[in-house]
């Protein structure tokens, strides 16, 4: 049960859609692993003759000649960072992150999180010419991360993944300056003026307010191939881009205004109400999530691992094992991951709660904090990318081995402190994987005993809010779980607010009058519950017919109906609702927080106990 009335949309969000194709994507990029480990291993002649074979792309007489292992790294992995920088846009507009003060701790953090890892290789490698590699040792890996945290399910809980999203986007924005400023080839300087000038008209035309995606993308494959000839890395241009991306939930004025446009195309198919019919709906999205549902699926099943495929392809044998397990590029790597990332990301989150006293606080437990510590040293993506920049030869082997054992130990770590955290007595195992910090807020208007409509205990400790229409079919399938989960948790409240949906619901705003009539003769819950069960009996002669059925004052009824006495109420339940930013029905908020997925028994259930837990912790 997952259906939603939006105007049109189902309850899928962006942020959901990255989380689920990011940690589905990470069995792709294993499998990538393991094959160009294969491939090199058993044709290692065929592997480096394919990724070695050159590409060109010319016109006129300029062009771009790369070998095709080049032509992924710099080129398709543009994309990529395009990605993160679209996803980083969208916590900073509309997520975690929308609450500046959130920012700085996982700034922190993020920031001493590479630092301390590439002291842990500088002290390694002092002395050896490889010391230039110091990048490699630097970046967490997304896709390896948030796998990693599927992979071990319940065990952690769910804020932790905005933890370590935040923290690699800064890793991702800090490693592509870090490419471009110590990585990157001489630089042309008349190249890179060119390259600034495009990207300063990519900025003009965002300023004009232009949609038009073909101009953007040509833009930027222009700056792409200046900052190319300049000798900076061109995969900077996609996290600029991205970073440029507005992201903004779907207006319900909008969604309504679609609603109408489709509506006179179903009168008259003429192709100029069909463009207005495909300008409304897409102006109702923003850019940003059209794009990460555009490219995302593409960067992860297909981007990164062919980029891993092209990149982790090495000889293993004993020989090159032994040389590596005394190599300080391996061994620099790998303890900077393994040992250097845990100690910076629990060391950096001490430091900045102590020294702000209280006012920056972790989104989650400490022990949920040091399992997110040994998730961070999976590093791959990215620091496959400098170790390629960095070295050549047997070091770059060395390299890849040490990226790949990281990959392994983090993983081991993880599975062990999440071990001995589930091996605490419950009280402490929830306030380590809870911690106290409060979460952000989504219900705008806080529920009032005076005037919202409540069943269940005033003292509860969980309040679940639900903006529904009478005339919506998933509100009507949602009733009986509701009513299920009262039943089973003792503790929780239900506050019934309307969002009537006239543009798809014709009767939904007489039958919210109607419940506001029913609720001044102290019968709300009784007409909110027959209402639901009769849906298909909404119409003004059917409402009386209620009204009698339970026991109330029909002339007053009648009266009040007429009157739209209970209109203003409404209204003021519509406004809370777009203060919340709900657009659709049925939508559900848990003591505040906004509940995005299946409204399902099990899933709501789920969501009660997390916030009981969390209640629970407030409360010691």
């Amino acid at each position: 049960m997952s259906g939603q009335t939006v105007c049109g949309s189902d309850m899928r969000t962006p942020w959901r859609d990255f989380l689920r194709t990011e940690t589905g994507s990470a069995t792709f990029l294993l499998a990538a692993v393991v094959a160009a480990l294969v491939w090199a291993n058993t044709g290692p002649g065929s592997y480096e003759a394919f990724w070695g074979t050159h590409l060109s792309i010319e016109l006129g007489s300029r062009g771009v000649s790369l070998d095709l292992r080049e032509w992924v790294n710099n080129g398709l992995m543009t994309l990529f960072f395009f990605v993160v920088g679209l996803e980083a846009r969208r916590e900073f507009d509309m997520g975690e992150l929308r609450d500046r003060r959130r920012v700085t701790l996982p700034l922190v953090v993020g920031i001493a999180g590479m630092l301390v890892p590439v002291a842990v290789y500088l002290a390694v490698n002092s002395g050896h010419a490889s010391v230039h590699g110091w990048g490699a040792a630097m970046s967490t890996d997304t896709a390896f991360a948030l796998g990693m945290l599927a992979l071990l399910g319940k065990r952690l809980p769910a804020g932790l993944r905005v933890f370590i999203l935040t923290i690699t986007v800064v890793d991702d924005f800090v490693a592509l300056g870090v490419i471009a400023v110590a990585y990157s080839d001489t630089i042309e300087v008349a190249a890179l003026l060119v390259a600034l000038g495009i990207f300063g008209v990519i900025l003009l035309v965002r300023a004009a307010g232009v949609r038009r995606g073909p101009v953007y993308a040509l833009l930027s494959i222009a700056t792409w191939t200046a900052l190319l000839k300049s000798g900076v890395d061109p995969v900077v241009t996609g996290l600029a881009v991205g970073l440029l991306t507005y992201a903004y939930p779907a207006a319900r004025s909008d969604l309504e205004n679609a609603s109408g446009l489709f509506r006179l195309f179903r009168e008259q198919p003429t192709p100029e109400l069909e463009r207005s019919v495909r300008q409304g709906l897409a102006s109702t999205i923003s850019p940003n999530e059209r794009l990460q549902r555009m490219y995302h699926p593409w960067t992860s099943y297909v981007i990164v691992p062919l980029f891993a495929l092209a990149n982790t392809g090495i000889p293993i044998g004993t020989t090159q094992l032994s040389e590596a397990a005394s190599s300080p590029v391996t061994l620099g790597i790998l303890l900077g991951f393994v040992l250097g990332k845990p100690v910076a990301v629990l060391g950096a989150s001490w430091l900045a709660v102590r020294v702000s006293r209280g006012r920056l606080r972790l989104p989650v437990g400490w022990g949920a904090t040091a399992a997110g510590g040994t998730i961070a040293g999976t590093g791959f993506t990215v620091s496959l990318l400098i170790a390629t920049l960095a070295f050549t030869g047997d070091q770059l082997d060395d390299a890849k081995i040490g990226i790949l054992a990281a990959v392994v130990c983090s993983f081991a770590l993880t599975w062990a402190v999440s071990a001995v955290i589930g091996l605490l007595p419950r009280r402490m195992q929830l306030r380590a994987l809870l911690g106290a910090a409060e979460r952000i807020v989504d219900l705008a208007a806080p529920v009032d005993e005076e005037r919202d409509h409540i069943r269940g205990r005033p003292d509860a400790p969980v309040t679940m809010v639900e903006y529904g229409d009478f005339e919506c079919p998933y509100c009507g399938q949602a009733e009986p779980v509701i009513r299920a989960l009262l039943a089973d948790f003792g503790d929780v409240r239900y506050v019934w607010r309307h969002l009537p949906l006239p543009d798809v619901h014709p009767r939904a705003q007489l039958a919210a009058e109607a419940s506001e009539a029913a609720a001044a003769q102290g019968a709300f819950w009784r007409m909110h519950d027959l209402l639901l069960e009769r849906q298909d009996a909404l119409k003004p002669a059917d409402l009386v017919r209620h009204a009698a059925e339970i026991g109330l004052d029909v002339p007053r009824f009648e009266r009040d109906l007429r009157k739209r006495t209970g209109a203003g109420r409404v209204a003021e339940d519509v406004e809370s609702a777009d203060l919340s930013g709900v657009s659709g029905t049925p939508s559900f908020f848990i003591n505040g927080v906004r509940h995005h997925g299946a409204y399902d028994i099990a899933h709501l259930s789920a969501a009660v106990r997390t916030a009981r837990q969390r209640a629970a912790v407030r409360r010691t």
